[in-house]
C-alpha cells in the first residue's frame, strides 16, 4: 500500500486548539524569527544567520568582479562558534555564530512555505523572496552553499564531517526549499538546494577518489529522500542510501578523521556499528531520530526488511525504555544523549524540543510503512506535551530543554542543572529548536492525515476540512471537535458514493474500551492496529460520530524507572499535567496526594483561552510542636503534622507562562 502525507494545501484547519497555534506561528513567530535572523531583537542572543549569507554573497561578488586578481580567503579555524564582543563590532565580510548557523534560515523558510501553503500572504512571500535572493547570491558556481567555508576558505571543506555540519546545513536547505517550492511554485531556492546536493553527489561514494564518509549530524538522509520524492531524480536517493549504508562500516570514517577516537565505540554519532545491526537507541538524541527517520524512508522505498526490523527495534528501544511520559527523549545533558534504559531523571532531563520533533518525524515515516497507533499515539503524545512546551504562548520565548521537575534555585546554583531553565529564553546562540517548532506547527495537518489511493488515515483529531481524490472523484471530509479538551469528534463524508473510499480512524491506546462510534449505516468496518476502517459509503453524506472518554487518569512509571518509584503522574486524554508553584506554593516535592485518588475538573481562563485544570486532594507534611522542631533539619515523624490542601494541575505544555517558579510532573502519594 502506497501511503503518503496528505497535501496540506488541500486541508483547512479550523480548530480552536491548533488554529490558535498555526495563527500564532503565522502572525507572531515567523515575523519575530525573521527579526532574530537579522539581529534586530534587543536582549536576544545574536543569530548572524543572514549576516553570514550577505557576507558570503559579498565575497562572491568580489570574486566575479575582480576575476583572476581576486584571492579567495584561506581557511583559518576560528572555533566551533565565534561571536563578536558587540553586535556592532561585526565585520561585513566575516562569519559569526555556530558552524551550522545557515540552518536557521532553512528552518525559517520551511515554516514560511508551510504557512503560505495554507494562508497566502503577499507581504510575507515578498520578504521570503528577498531572503532567498540573499541566500542564493552566496552560492558558489559549483553549487556549494555553506557560508562558514565560503567566508573562511574552501580548502578545508568536507575535511571534518564529524563536527562541521556542512551536510546538516544541506539537509535543512533541501527541506526548506521543497516546502517553499510546493507552496509557491517558485524553484529558485529548490534549484540552489539541488545544486548543493549535486555537488555533494559528485564528492561522495564508493568509487576511487571519492569521500567514504557520512554526516556527523544526520538529517541529509531524510532530506535527500524527500528531494527524490519531489524530483524523481535517482541520484538523490542513491546518495541518501550511501550515507545510511556507509555509517558504522569499517574502517570507521570518523576514526580516520579523528585518530584519537580509534578503538572507542562511537555511540554519540550512531556510528558504532552498521545501522542494520543497531537495536538500542544511543547517542545524541536529535541526531539519532533524524537518522532513524532516514532509515525508515529507505526501508519504505526499497522494501529492505532488515532495515525495517532495525527501525522497529530502535522505535521500541525509545518508547519502551528511554522516553519520558511527555514524549521527551534524551535523558542526559552529557552529549544531549539517550541514557541507559530506564534512566529518566526528571530534574536533569535534557528532553530537547528538537528531539521530540525528530521523534514525530520518525513516527510519521513509520506510519507510511504500517498504519498503527503504536506510532501515532506517540506522535500525539510528543506534540501535545514535549513539543508545545518548548514555545511560550506569545511565540516569543522558547525552551531548549524540557524538564519534568524544576527548582529555580537549583538551576542557578547547581552546575549539574545549568542546562535547565526555569523560564523560556528569547533566543539561543544554538537556535535549532525555535524554528523547528515553527516548521512543525505550520505543517501540522501533514501529521494529522495521510492517504493511499482509496483510504484517508486520520492520525490526529482537529477541526478541519479537506478534499481527497478517489478514482477521479472528489470526496469531502469535514471534522468538528474540541479535542483535546473534549473527546467528541464529528465527521461528515460527502461525495463518496460510487467510490472505493475508506476512512481509517485512530482509536488512541488510552481510550481503548472507552469509546463509542456511530457510523450512520455504513455497511462494514474493521479494527486493525488501533484503527477503525470504515467503508461502504453509499449516500450523498454520511455522518460519523466518535466519542472518546476524556477522563483524568493516574499513571505510574515502570518500576525500573527508579526516579519515579512510588510516585504518580496525571493525564487526561493525550495531555500530561503538572503542578506549578503559582497555584500550589513552594516545596512541591513535599505534597502528597491522597488515596483513593479523587480528581475533579474545572475550566480556567488564565492562559488566554478556556483550559481544563485538574484538582486532587492532597496534604503537605509540616513541622509541629516546639520552635526547636520547626527549625530542625531532621525531626521525628511524630513531630510532623499534615496540612490539608488541594493540588492544582495544569497542562504541562503551559508551564512557565506565568513567571518563574517550581514545577513538577510526578508526585508522592499516600500508601
Amino acid at each position: 500500500m502506497d501511503i503518503r502525507p496528505f497535501d496540506i494545501k488541500k486541508v483547512s484547519v479550523d480548530d480552536r486548539f491548533w488554529s490558535s497555534k498555526t495563527e500564532l506561528v503565522r502572525k507572531e513567530v515567523i515575523p519575530y524569527q525573521w527579526e532574530i535572523l537579522n539581529d534586530r531583537v534587543p536582549d536576544a542572543n545574536p543569530s548572524f544567520c543572514m549576516h553570514n549569507f550577505r557576507a558570503a554573497g559579498l565575497l562572491n561578488k568580489r570574486m566575479k568582479t575582480e576575476g583572476s586578481a581576486y584571492e579567495p580567503p584561506k581557511y583559518t579555524y576560528r572555533g566551533f562558534a565565534v561571536f563578536p564582543d558587540k553586535r556592532e563590532d561585526a565585520k561585513d565580510d566575516e562569519f559569526y555564530g555556530f558552524l551550522f548557523q545557515d540552518s536557521d534560515f532553512s528552518k525559517w523558510i520551511e515554516a514560511v512555505g508551510y504557512s503560505l501553503a495554507t494562508h497566502p500572504d503577499k507581504v510575507l512571500e515578498d520578504i521570503a523572496d528577498k531572503a532567498i535572493d540573499i541566500v542564493c547570491a552566496a552560492q558558489l558556481p559549483n553549487g556549494y552553499l555553506d557560508t562558514y567555508y565560503i567566508i573562511n576558505g574552501m580548502d578545508k571543506s568536507f575535511t571534518d564531517l564529524r563536527d562541521h555540519h556542512e551536510l546538516y546545513c544541506m539537509g535543512h536547505l533541501i527541506e526548506g526549499a521543497i516546502a517553499y517550492y510546493e507552496a509557491t511554485g517558485k524553484d529558485k531556492l529548490l534549484n540552489a538546494a539541488k545544486g548543493f546536493a549535486d555537488y555533494v553527489y559528485g564528492l561522495f561514494g564508493k568509487e576511487e577518489g571519492k569521500i567514504k564518509g557520512y554526516p556527523g549530524h544526520e538529517i541529509a538522509e531524510m532530506a535527500l529522500f524527500r528531494l527524490f520524492d519531489v524530483t524523481h531524480e535517482n541520484r538523490y536517493k542513491e546518495l541518501a542510501e550511501y550515507f545510511i549504508d556507509q555509517r558504522g562500516q569499517a574502517p570507521l570514517y570518523f576514526e580516520q578523521e579523528h585518530p584519537e577516537m580509534k578503538g572507542k565505540p562511537d555511540y554519540y554519532h550512531q556510528a558504532h556499528i552498521p545501522v542494520r545491526e543497531q537495536r538500542e537507541a544511543v547517542g545524541h538524541a536529535v541526531r539519532a531520530v533524524y537518522l532513524y527517520s532516514g532509515m525508515a524512508d529507505m526501508a519504505r522505498l526499497t522494501g529492505d526488511k532488515e532495515l525495517l526490523n532495525a527501525c522497529k527495534a530502535l522505535w521500541s528501544s525509545i518508547v519502551n525504555e528511554k522516553m519520558y511520559i511527555t514524549g521527551g527523549i534524551g535523558g542526559t545533558h552529557i552529549g544531549e544523549s539517550f541514557s541507559f534504559p530506564f534512566d529518566l531523571p526528571n530534574d536533569t532531563a535534557y528532553a530537547e524540543t528538537c528531539a521530540s520533533i525528530g521523534l514525530v518525524f520518525f513516527a510519521e515515516r513509520m506510519l507510511r510503512i504500517e498504519p498503527s497507533r503504536e506510532y501515532s499515539d506517540i506522535m500525539e503524545l510528543a506534540l501535545y506535551n514535549g513539543i508545545l512546551s518548548g514555545m511560550a504562548l506569545d511565540g516569543k520565548s522558547f525552551f531548549y530543554v524540557n524538564p519534568l521537575e524544576v527548582l529555580p534555585e537549583a538551576c542557578k546554583k547547581d552546575e549539574r542543572k545549568e542546562h535547565v531553565k526555569p523560564i523560556r529564553q528569547k533566543w539561543f546562540g544554538c537556535a535549532c529548536c525555535p524554528p523547528n517548532i515553527a516548521r512543525l506547527v505550520s505543517s501540522i495537518s501533514k501529521y494529522a492525515y495521510s492517504e493511499s489511493d482509496d483510504t484517508l488515515f486520520v492520525h490526529l483529531y482537529m477541526g478541519s476540512h479537506l478534499v481527497k481524490d478517489v478514482g477521479g472523484k472528489e470526496v469531502r471530509v469535514d471534522v468538528a471537535t474540541d479535542y483535546p479538551d473534549k473527546g467528541n469528534i464529528k465527521i461528515d463524508v460527502t461525495g463518496a458514493a460510487g467510490t472505493d473510499f475508506k476512512l481509517a480512524l485512530r482509536i488512541p491506546g488510552w481510550a481503548e474500551g472507552k469509546y463509542a462510534i456511530k457510523t450512520d449505516g455504513l455497511e462494514t468496518y474493521e479494527f486493525i492496529n488501533g484503527y477503525i476502517y470504515l467503508n461502504g459509503f453509499t449516500g450523498d453524506t454520511h455522518h460519523i460520530s466518535l466519542e472518546l472518554e476524556m477522563k483524568p487518569r493516574v499513571v505510574f512509571a515502570d518500576r525500573k524507572v527508579t526516579e519515579d518509584a512510588n510516585r504518580i503522574a496525571v493525564m487526561r486524554g493525550p495531555v500530561v499535567y503538572c503542578a506549578e508553584e503559582k497555584d500550589n506554593g513552594k516545596n512541591l516535592k513535599g505534597i502528597i496526594v491522597k488515596r483513593p485518588f479523587e480528581i475533579s475538573e474545572s475550566t480556567i481562563s488564565e492562559f488566554g483561552t478556556d483550559t481544563v485544570a485538574l484538582d486532587l486532594e492532597a496534604y503537605r507534611l509540616m513541622p509541629s510542636g516546639s520552635e526547636f522542631m520547626e527549625s530542625s533539619l531532621y525531626m521525628n515523624f511524630e513531630d510532623v503534622a499534615e496540612e490539608e490542601k488541594i493540588l492544582r494541575l495544569i497542562p504541562y505544555s503551559l508551564w512557565a507562562n506565568r513567571g518563574e517558579g517550581e514545577m513538577s510532573v510526578y508526585f508522592n502519594y499516600s500508601v
